[in-house]
């Protein structure tokens, strides 16, 4: 009996053994994300039935992909932001993320949400109630944000010509803001002053975006000018300037040689030379001693 509860006891330790082995590993059994799908170049023929395929060691080891997950691109996430965010969109905009970028930034963030139906069905009807509802109850689009923040820093000029006398209307005013800043702005979102504008000088008008945010830009009513004339005025100035460099390069030059020649004594050679000839026979004589006879 001792002997059949040892030979128990030591299928248990046995058993036991096993288990904690197999729960405890060092390589994950867990099956990969990443897929990739290969075949054999070199068919393998046929077998006889009953028999094992016959595998050469190198031909039938030659692989070549298919298909492979792990490295191609992959599928972005589809989101709908709840906030303005910048160089992606503004709220309720469905955008296409990287789904690093999504998880933590976007969503971690509350600045998105994912496009369930309920969601997009929530954010339709806000759209819709945007365009239909009152001034006061709408929001402002991400375009139009960046509109408004463009004309805050923005300063207008309005050519007027002088020989004729007329008003500057709407009409001028949204022409110049087309082609001078990009911005079209309709005739019925532009607001100028009570009094007609004949005159030069500094004023203002008034641009509201989408119905929404009212902005003033300060406007400068200047005299036309015609750009050939522009143009002309612009050529002879840098004729003007070229013409004053070459004067100054050529006076410039015609004072160097002067300049070298007062720097350097005309007579210094010459007359060196007269005064080393006439040392030697001034020494000589003063080595002769007249005689005087006795």
């Amino acid at each position: 009996m001792w002997s059949t509860s040892r030979h128990v006891l030591q299928d248990l330790v046995r058993e036991f053994t096993k288990v904690t082995h197999s729960s405890v590993q060092c390589i994950s059994q867990t099956s990969c994300k990443n897929t990739v799908v290969v075949e054999r170049w070199w068919q393998v023929p046929l077998s006889k039935e009953g028999r094992p395929p016959r595998l050469y060691p190198r031909r039938h080891r030659v692989y070549k992909v298919v298909e492979d997950t792990k490295h191609a691109p992959k599928e972005k996430m589809e989101l709908i932001l709840t906030q303005t965010v910048a160089k992606l969109g503004g709220r309720g905009d469905t955008v296409f993320v990287k789904k690093s970028v999504g998880r933590n930034n976007l969503l971690a963030q509350g600045l998105a949400v994912y496009p369930s139906p309920e969601n997009k069905e929530m954010f339709a009807e806000e759209l819709r109630l945007l365009h239909e509802g009152r001034p006061e109850e709408r929001i402002q689009t991400r375009t139009g944000q960046l509109t408004v923040e463009i004309m805050k820093h923005m300063e207008l000029k309005v050519e007027k010509r002088t020989s004729i006398e007329y008003d500057i209307t709407k009409e001028i005013v949204c022409r110049q803001l087309l082609k001078k800043r990009g911005i079209f702005v309709p005739p019925h979102a532009l607001r100028l002053p009570e009094e007609p504008i004949k005159d030069l000088g500094d004023y203002w008008c008034e641009v509201t975006v989408n119905g929404i945010d009212t902005v003033r830009i300060p406007m400068s009513v200047v005299p036309f000018e015609d750009p050939t004339a522009t143009g002309r005025k612009l050529l002879q100035k840098q004729e003007t300037v070229a013409a004053a460099v070459q004067e100054a390069v050529v006076s410039e030059a015609a004072t160097v040689p002067e300049v070298v020649a007062a720097a350097v004594p005309e007579a210094t050679i010459p007359e060196a030379a007269p005064e080393a000839a006439a040392a030697p026979e001034a020494a000589a004589e003063k080595k002769v001693v007249p005689t005087t006879e006795n």
